[in-house]
Parts: C-alpha cells; sequence; structure tokens
C-alpha cells in the first residue's frame, strides 16, 4: 500500500499548522514546515530591525537558502514515499517553495521545476486568506496584503503543475479537519 500524500498550503497564517497539528494529535502522519526554524535563523544572523517582509533579502545567498527549502520539502516527500499507511499530510509541499520565489522575483534552476514535476502529490488542500485570524510574528514578516498575493501565486502555481488545488473554506479548527478529511476519502 502507497500512502495518499495530502500537501496543506495557502498563504501565512491561514490555520495550516493548527491543522497539521490537529491531525498528529488524530494519529495521522505529518510532516512540518521547515521554513519558519529558516527565517527565524535568517532573521538572527541577519539585521532584525531591517526585515519587512522577505527574509531572503538578508540572507548571504538567498538561492542558496531556497536550495535548503528545497532539499528539506524534497527529503520530507522522500521519507513519505515507502509509508504503508493510508495518508501523509504536509504542511507545505515541494510547489510552495517556487510560488514563493516567484513571488520574490527570485531566479530558479531547471532542478527546482524537475522537483515538482518528478515528486508529485496525490492531492492539495489551500488554504484562503483569513484576516480574522492573521497573526504577524517573529518568522511569520508578511503583512495581511501581501499574504493575499502569496495565496494567488501559490494557487498559480499548483495549477502550472497540474493540480486543481481544493480551497478549504473558513471555519473551525474541527469544521476544516471534517472538510479535509472527507475531501481525502473523495479519491
Amino acid at each position: 500500500m502507497k500512502s495518499k500524500k495530502i500537501v496543506i498550503t495557502g498563504g501565512p497564517s491561514t490555520g495550516k499548522t493548527v491543522i497539521i497539528q490537529q491531525l498528529e494529535a488524530f494519529g495521522y502522519t505529518c510532516f512540518h514546515e521547515i521554513v519558519r526554524s529558516m527565517t527565524l535563523e535568517a532573521k538572527e544572523k541577519g539585521n532584525p530591525d531591517s526585515f519587512v517582509s522577505n527574509p531572503l533579502a538578508f540572507v548571504k545567498d538567498p538561492f542558496e537558502f531556497n536550495q535548503r527549502i528545497l532539499s528539506g520539502r524534497m527529503e520530507q516527500y522522500n521519507k513519505s514515499v515507502n509509508m504503508a499507511i493510508p495518508h501523509v499530510f504536509f504542511d507545505r509541499g515541494i510547489p510552495d517553495v517556487l510560488a514563493y520565489m516567484d513571488y520574490f522575483d527570485q531566479s530558479y534552476t531547471r532542478d527546482f521545476e524537475k522537483a515538482c514535476t518528478t515528486s508529485r502529490y496525490d492531492k492539495v488542500v489551500i488554504l484562503p486568506p483569513w484576516e480574522k485570524i492573521y497573526v504577524s510574528d517573529n518568522e511569520r514578516l508578511e503583512s495581511f496584503e501581501e499574504a493575499i498575493e502569496i495565496y494567488d501565486h501559490l494557487k498559480r502555481t499548483y495549477m502550472r503543475y497540474d493540480y486543481e488545488p481544493v480551497l478549504i473554506p473558513t471555519g473551525t479548527v474541527e469544521e476544516r479537519i471534517s472538510f479535509l478529511l472527507n475531501e481525502v476519502k473523495k479519491d
């Protein structure tokens, strides 16, 4: 049995992490977002007063930073390949790297695109921007307006790689998880 790989994506502060944590509490296998710790590390090494929204502008090598993110996401994906469980959930997927690079107008090599075409997920669910729950913090540097733009980039990037992201409506965590699990059962 091969596991179904389900990506939970969306702009910053849309509830992805809370959903992942709750799924994990229910016993599902989940891979966590890797960028938050990397962003905090980059912020600590740079000038923390100069951060506005893009931590990549303050790392020595933004391309290398993105390669590390891609490698981390590929490692998560590869770990999931041989899991003999029904479902594996990911807090962000490989195409998220390209969506953010596009948003920040950064170039990438063919390796980034190849990773999106060769490491495929079974389902992508996307959480919309939701101002009511939006919070900026030490690792989430974007404004709500930027979060809306990032959401648009994420949706377009997944569609460019032939995914049809399913929109998870706003609501309680329980309602969102119920919607997600019903979507997962459809396939």
